[in-house]
């Protein structure tokens, strides 16, 4: 396999001058790789040295010294690679996920102008109950506007492919989504969220998006994972309705074990779907 190479400033140098081009010195060079790691970080989830070296195209090695520098600046971190399902021998695989202070260097400048108009509509509605609904009537207004864009790509979509068509929506809108197959159905993983402070802040947000989700889809779905609550990905569960051989059983048994799992996504803080 090829390998990026990361040359020296000394050939950096002669290559530029050769080109006409100003050289671009060792230390830029390495931050540019540094910027590209953070960024597939973001683009694909919490990943492994080795998931990142493949996107890459770099060793192992280098991405490695490229993660300890971006560790040891608070943008990402390491954790334990979530296991579904029997656990294998041996120690479990290390995943390292953007940290709130990563993702504040992506797309995120306007999260505390967007916290603040929140709290304005909650306390110009008088706070309580009566401002939560008023933050959640905001929110689904959004939402509904969002959809309209993303409508027409998801009906214009094959049956089948519809959740791959409103990731493509999304991705275009700023979230890094993707759809992948799960058992009994589909997820849909959203690996940045613009909004991520705010919706920490004002789950509404969070709660009027799966709403819309639901809509544009045709089919009750279920959040099992949010950046705002500590998780790595947004993921979205999305039963296959119709699917061959599915009895009606075989969905509550599934949408049982989804709605265990939403429940101990909210207290477990930080870990990643992953």
């Amino acid at each position: 396999m090829k390998y990026a190479s990361e040359a020296p400033e000394g050939r950096a140098a002669e290559t530029a001058a050769r080109s006409g081009t100003p050289a671009v010195t060792a230390p830029e060079e390495q931050h540019g790789t540094r910027n590209r790691v953070a960024r597939s970080i973001l683009d694909h989830g919490p990943s492994t040295a080795a998931e990142l070296a493949l996107r890459l195209e770099l060793t192992q090695a280098a991405v490695r010294r490229h993660l300890d520098t971006l560790v040891a600046d608070g943008v990402v971190e390491p954790r334990e690679k979530r296991v579904y399902g029997a656990r294998r021998r041996g120690r479990p695989a290390k995943v390292f996920a953007l940290t709130d202070c990563g993702r504040d260097a992506f797309d995120q400048a306007y999260d505390d102008l967007a916290v603040d108009a929140l709290r304005w509509i909650e306390q110009t509605a008088g706070g309580g109950e009566a401002g939560r609904a008023a933050v959640a009537a905001f929110a689904r207004a959004r939402l509904a506007a969002q959809a309209d864009g993303y409508r027409g790509a998801v009906e214009a979509a094959a049956p089948g492919r519809r959740t791959e068509a409103l990731a493509g929506a999304l991705s275009a809108d700023g979230y890094a989504a993707t759809a992948r197959s799960a058992p009994v159905g589909e997820q849909l993983c959203q690996h940045h969220c613009p909004v991520a402070h705010a919706a920490e802040r004002y789950p509404q947000l969070c709660e009027a998006e799966t709403e819309v989700f639901s809509q544009l889809l045709g089919t009750h779905v279920q959040r099992l994972a949010t950046i705002a609550h500590g998780d790595g990905v947004c993921t979205t569960f999305i039963p296959k309705t119709g699917h061959p051989g599915q009895t009606d059983t075989a969905v509550e048994k599934t949408d049982h074990r989804i709605t265990k799992t939403t429940t101990a996504s909210a207290s477990t803080a930080g870990r990643n779907p992953e």
